[in-house]
């Protein structure tokens, strides 16, 4: 058996001859003939060389990890209660789900308010504008992804510094437009966009108090990469400052370019040369320049790394570490890099459990920290906080909270022409028959109707895990995120137990036999 995927993939838009008949070790067809079109990923990678490497439409499509790790959030069920009431008045009437109370708070000193523990991470891509307005209609995080102004055609630089980005501005404001007293959006940066002065920019032009410094992802432990056809974009992005291969400066590429010759240009993205004293000074300037909360992303990386990366939070004060766990989604990295490198999510909460208590067993000043990685439905949401408590405070909710924005714009789009799909003509044919919650949104905003599909497919989404969630946790006799803990789930596999510590079903029944 190999948990990895074949070398056929709706990632790459590639498929198998044979797929009923595989070569588990390589992942081809364990027959390969010589009249074969080769439409798996070496016959795409014979024509288009290391194209091949990355996804396919990245600028319509989100990906994911295919790769069938031996342990995630399914080896759990989650655990239920008949007696008492934690969090609440310990009374049939008072004790009913709708009641828990998983309204939580955002950073160290100066505390925000959210709805939930959700984070809508870093996006900068696909439906950003219905993503960001509907994580403010929820009261939740939301943050603006990396490299946004490479996407801006209006930004404006001065001596190699932002001094305008109407794009930033524009995202800033779709959240800030619905923003009703919960929640706040966070702008992140990578090592380029600190070299373009992107936070001071955002912090001081802006007012936007919540910024996140980015080590690298799940996905995509390394920084952006990108395919440049044209040589004129090469060299405006050389100019900004980034790296260029070849370089479309060097007279002997750009003769070959403009004869049809030479490789096609790349724009890579400089890995962060960070230490404690570089990170600790910058942590410490980003608050002179206004920042209320500083945040710290970070990937599956060497756990080594990680540590590292915890104790210098807690040496500068840092509000927030997210750890993104391999198998999580992207809108654009090499293939292989998404299923074949980093800690899985179920693994590294584990390992960040241990590391987190020993730090403060030993009174680290720990930050607050979120989960990442493959989390979409209440239930992994609800196991992933129990795997993590008391240590980890919020889940992030990426790839499907984008699916929400990018389902509700469509139906929406179909609803305007007239053309709803049957599937959903059981509910009605308008767009409040349709979209059940905007009865709800109503309360907030006097335009609910007028606001965009996108943007209340979000709401709903985070309305249907969070009522979800407080189900499971009243399921717990848990009124209160507080109360949530690693009792909560069971080991169902000795894998899972082997590698979380938790009890698995046998160990329960042996506590309890030796207690009658």
């Amino acid at each position: 058996m190999s948990y990895s995927p074949s070398l056929g993939s709706t990632i790459s838009h590639t498929r198998l001859r044979t797929p009923e008949n595989v070569s588990a070790f390589s992942g081809m067809c364990a027959v390969c003939t010589s009249n074969c079109i080769g439409t798996c990923e070496i016959g795409l990678s014979a024509l288009r060389g290391s194209e091949a490497i990355y996804p396919f439409e990245t600028d319509i499509n989100q990906f994911a990890s295919e790769k069938n790790y031996p342990l995630d959030f399914a080896h759990f069920n989650i655990n239920g209660r008949v007696f008492g009431a934690l969090g609440c008045e310990k009374s049939a009437e008072e004790a009913t789900f709708p009641k828990a109370d998983i309204k939580t708070y955002f950073g160290k000193n100066n505390k925000i308010e959210i709805s939930a523990p959700f984070i809508l991470p870093a996006m900068a891509k696909l439906n950003w504008k219905d993503y960001f307005a509907g994580a403010a209609m929820a009261g939740v995080l939301a943050v603006i992804g990396e490299d946004v102004v490479a996407k801006d055609k209006n930004l404006v630089l001065e001596n190699g510094k932002v001094v305008s980005s109407p794009l930033i501005d524009e995202m800033v404001n779709s959240f800030r437009q619905y923003y009703r007293g919960l929640g706040d959006i966070i702008l992140q940066a990578n090592y380029d966009d600190e070299n373009l002065g992107v936070l001071d920019y955002a912090i001081t032009k802006l007012g936007i108090k919540s910024v996140e410094l980015k080590f690298g992802q799940a996905a995509k432990g390394i920084q952006g990469m990108g395919r440049v056809k044209d040589i004129n974009d090469a060299l405006k992005f050389k100019r900004m400052g980034y790296l260029l291969y070849p370089d479309p400066e060097d007279p002997i590429v750009s003769g070959n370019y403009n004869k049809g010759k030479g490789q096609v240009f790349e724009k890579i993205g400089k890995l962060p040369m960070w230490d404690e004293e570089i990170l600790i000074d910058r942590v410490n300037k980003l608050r002179e320049l206004g920042a209320e909360h500083i945040c710290f992303k970070t990937g599956p990386f060497d756990l080594k790394d990680l540590v590292r990366i915890l104790k210098i939070a807690t040496e500068a004060g840092v509000d927030l570490v997210t750890f993104d766990g391999a198998g999580g989604g992207t809108g654009n990295s090499p293939a292989k890099m998404m299923n074949e490198w980093g800690i899985p999510t179920v693994y590294l909460e584990s390992m960040l459990h241990d590391i987190l208590k020993r730090m403060y067993i030993k009174e680290y000043k720990l930050p607050q920290v979120a989960i990442a990685g493959g989390f979409a439905t209440e239930d992994q949401i609800f196991k992933g906080l129990a795997l993590g408590a008391p240590y980890i405070n919020f889940v992030a909710v990426g790839r499907a909270s984008m699916a929400a924005a990018m389902a509700g714009r469509q139906i929406d789009e179909l609803i305007k022409e007239g053309a709803v799909p049957k599937d959903f003509q059981r509910f009605g044919t308008s767009k409040e028959e349709i979209f059940s919650d905007i009865r709800e949104l109503k309360l907030y905003y006097v335009n609910a109707s007028d606001i965009s599909g996108g943007a209340i497919g979000v709401y709903s989404y985070i309305n249907r895990i969070s009522a979800g969630l407080k189900q499971l946790m009243a399921l717990n006799r848990k009124f209160k995120l507080g109360y949530i803990d690693r009792s909560d789930i069971i080991s169902m596999t000795d894998l899972a137990s082997q590698i979380t510590g938790l009890d698995t079903y046998d160990d329960m029944l042996v506590s309890e036999l030796n207690n009658l």
